[in-house]
């Protein structure tokens, strides 16, 4: 048998370094949030937008920026509050069809 009585070598390197938050990341996603309530339009244009820049950000080689994950969720609410401003309006105008058809058939 063939065992080394050398003691464990124990490399102490330097901590890996932490990223600094992506600032366009963070916009996204509080632009997806405030969209929600606040600012429907304005706030779903800006969380799609800033979270498309930020995700180009944080995904370079080397890499700049974290905050991937935030700005994959302010894109993914952009994209929901679109689906339901398309609704809002696709019911807004079923609405009015509606009630103009039935005061139109109304004698």
């Amino acid at each position: 048998m063939n065992q080394s009585n050398d003691p464990q070598q124990i490399e102490y390197g330097v901590p890996p370094t932490q990223l600094p938050t992506s600032t366009l990341a963070m916009v996204s996603m509080i632009a997806g949030l405030l969209g929600f309530g606040v600012f429907p339009v304005i706030g779903t244009i800006i969380a799609i937008i800033t979270g498309y820049m930020a995700r180009k950000e944080t995904r370079a080689v080397p890499p700049k920026f974290a905050g991937d994950g935030m700005a994959t969720a302010g894109i993914i609410m952009g994209y929901i509050q679109v689906g339901l401003i398309v609704i809002s309006i696709c019911c807004f105008i079923a609405y009015f069809v509606f009630i103009f058809v039935a005061v139109g058939t109304g004698n």
